[in-house]
């Protein structure tokens, strides 16, 4: 399979295929259209629209043989996990647009958050077309781009992914709704007990978060800091676990993620891993018939089911992006 990136048409104009997500938060037909129509004075254009979840993952496969030189992502953060997902591995540069309510990726890799603003972006990047690779990170078979989560942010991801209106209309604040829900509810009382091998030795908890890049999410305008030392590119991945979940940790693990002065990779029931390249994390409950109870787990800010076990690779270089 030709994994090369097409060279431009004679016009000047390369070949560019968006990827738009019609369901993101902020798409609309109108937007869509004038974007394709900006777009269509420097790139010669075509246009995908996804129509079910991982659509986009198999668009952005079929695209390894299109010819096209440059693919977009317009949606959300799991619009840009799947299209990623399509086209790892390939040297085929992929550039993002923003249509969700946080749009992770974009923020991180200096893209601008208002689609507008990133559509002139992408505009000059015309004139100054600079491929290069990223890291990606790995849950089993499935590649994630920020984060990989599995325990209480994955709980939360589920129950808000299940309330579309609501987290397009009060976006973060839903999110902390539900969060201290679910941990009041379900994590206080009986969370699933997590076992993490990771160089060798093994350690417990209730919650892991795993990132490629910084910082893991964003609340409104204020980035969401929680492990240290990571790099979209620097070929490992960067991992925190809560050891323990009550009513006095949450009170002072919060605020350590929305400010810079105290940090909560060093709070006391956090145990912090960096610059890792590989993990495993397993369910260490059992019900009551013995089974064993599996845990939730988000890629991307999106849920994706319960694991008995999972295994977290760095794969280095994975992904070509312009941005």
């Amino acid at each position: 399979m030709n994994t090369e990136p097409a060279a431009p048409k004679m016009n000047g104009k390369r070949r560019m295929l968006i990827i738009v997500n019609p369901y993101a938060t902020t798409v609309s037909d109108r937007l869509k259209n004038l974007v394709v129509y900006a777009l269509q004075g420097r790139y010669e254009v075509e246009v995908e629209a996804t129509e079910s979840q991982d659509h986009a993952t198999e668009i952005g496969r079929d695209a390894r043989d299109g010819g096209y030189d440059i693919v977009v992502a317009f949606g959300g953060d799991g619009t840009v996990n799947e299209v990623a997902n399509g086209l790892a591995g390939t040297d085929i540069p992929v550039t993002f647009l923003p249509g969700g309510n946080t749009n992770v990726v974009c923020r991180t890799l200096g893209i601008p958050n208002d689609v507008v603003d990133a559509t002139e972006h992408l505009l000059s990047l015309a004139d100054d077309f600079q491929p290069r690779k990223i890291d990606l990170g790995k849950i089993n078979d499935r590649h994630f781009v920020f984060s990989c989560g599995a325990g209480i942010d994955a709980t939360v991801v589920e129950q808000v992914d299940a309330n579309p209106k609501w987290k397009r209309r009060a976006g973060p604040w839903f999110y902390s709704w539900v969060a201290t829900k679910g941990y009041f509810r379900r994590y206080m009382r009986n969370p699933v007990q997590l076992e993490l091998e990771i160089d060798g030795e093994t350690h417990t908890g209730v919650t892991a978060l795993a990132q490629n890049s910084d910082p893991f999410t964003y609340f409104s305008k204020q980035p969401v800091r929680v492990c240290e030392n990571v790099s979209i590119d620097d070929g490992t991945l960067g991992m925190i676990l809560l050891k323990r979940a009550n009513l006095l940790d949450m009170g002072m693990v919060v605020p350590r993620l929305l400010t810079q002065k105290l940090r909560a990779a060093k709070h006391g029931q956090v145990e912090a891993f960096e610059h890792f390249t590989e993990a495993r994390i397993r369910s260490g409950s059992r019900d009551e018939s013995g089974d064993v109870v599996e845990f939730p787990v988000q890629v991307d800010g999106d849920y994706i089911g319960t694991f008995e076990e999972i295994t977290l690779k760095a794969d280095p270089g994975a992904l070509t992006i312009v941005a």
